[in-house]
């Protein structure tokens, strides 16, 4: 019997259908995220049955980022815990995601392995299964290398009422960790610039904080959000004007690694715009803030939290900043896009 020889590089072929497209999806697919829900191949997983009391959590999104393996992560990890993380800020528990890839013909087999494992291991670390997924392959020079899909469905207790719209005056700001990482590291990677010291993504998943915070004390979790594309300081705008409220943030009180902020004053761009991929704010009521900080840097996810600043009444809308030299800066939403296919 004539021997097959392994392909080297996604063909058109993968993408037909045929035994070149089930042989990859047995090959590597089911090699490294194989499980009872996704085993059977069929279009549609059907979940086990919820407790009761619960409601339905449901979130999507596309992954394009440039160059797609970069120090500290790649793009299947953004797409795992990317999907995972918009569940998990509105109180959601994580129980399966979808996996959808384009894929350019040519794109090195060798290369496609490295990023599905990543996506496995990140699926163990967090718990959450691929449960279902579909592979396309279009002709080379119509897409960039690879894009992936992903949609997560996730349980919300009924008590639990986490929202953009929830924060109220009085209440204190927390931000998980560093900022920056993410945006700072793909900038520098995408331009080739040398920057001495450790830049890297912080691409995580942040449901196991989450649900640390809602254990402690969830009726005090107002809001929760990951500050993407657009940074912190977007974020934090959205939330004001979604609130009808004002805040107020202490520039010293914000935590941005050395590397970070040098890389950062070298090429002029200000870390407070610049995405974030591990990283969430919690806007919690002012009476529970130093319980739940603690409970934060109690979580791997969470050790260098920081409280950063104040819900205040105001213009709907305001975000101001007090400066380490005692001034006060406005802040504004992110006015176009600085770096494009960050995530």
């Amino acid at each position: 019997m004539t021997q097959i020889k392994k392909a080297e590089k996604i063909t058109l072929d993968h993408g037909s259908g045929g035994l070149a497209s089930q042989n990859l999806i047995s090959d590597l697919f089911l090699k490294y995220l194989d499980n009872p829900l996704l085993h059977d191949l069929e279009d549609c997983a059907i979940l086990p049955a919820q407790k009761q009391k619960s409601r339905l959590a449901m979130s999507t999104d596309s992954y394009v980022v440039d160059p797609i393996i970069f120090p500290g992560g790649n793009i299947g990890e953004l797409a795992v815990n990317g999907t995972i993380n918009d569940l998990a800020m509105r109180g959601a528990v994580p129980l399966g995601l979808s996996l959808g890839l384009i894929i350019e013909e040519g794109f090195e087999l060798a290369k496609l392995e490295i990023i599905i494992a990543s996506i496995a291991d990140c699926c163990t670390k967090a718990g959450v299964d691929i449960i279902t997924g579909d592979t396309k392959v279009v002709p080379r020079g119509k897409a960039d290398k690879l894009f992936i899909n992903t949609t997560g469905i996730g349980r919300v207790d009924e008590h639990i009422n986490i929202s953009g719209k929830n924060a109220r005056p009085g209440d204190a700001i927390i931000l998980s960790g560093t900022l920056a990482d993410h945006g700072i590291t793909i900038m520098t990677n995408r331009a080739g610039l040398q920057v001495s010291g450790d830049l890297h993504s912080d691409t995580m998943a942040l449901h196991h904080l989450v649900q640390a915070l809602l254990a402690e004390n969830s009726a005090a979790v107002h809001v929760l959000r990951d500050p993407t594309r657009g940074g912190l300081a977007t974020t934090l705008c959205e939330i004001a004007q979604a609130s009808g409220i004002s805040i107020n943030l202490s520039e010293p009180d914000i935590p941005v690694r050395p590397v970070v902020g040098a890389a950062c004053e070298l090429i002029g761009l200000d870390p407070l715009y610049l995405a974030n991929e591990g990283k969430c704010i919690l806007i919690c009521d002012e009476n529970a803030a130093t319980d739940l900080l603690a409970c934060m840097r109690s979580t791997e996810a969470g050790k260098q939290a920081a409280c950063i600043g104040r819900v205040v009444d105001g213009p709907a809308g305001r975000v101001s900043l007090t400066t380490s030299i005692g001034g006060t800066r406005l802040i504004e939403p992110l006015s176009g896009e600085p770096l494009p296919r960050i995530c």
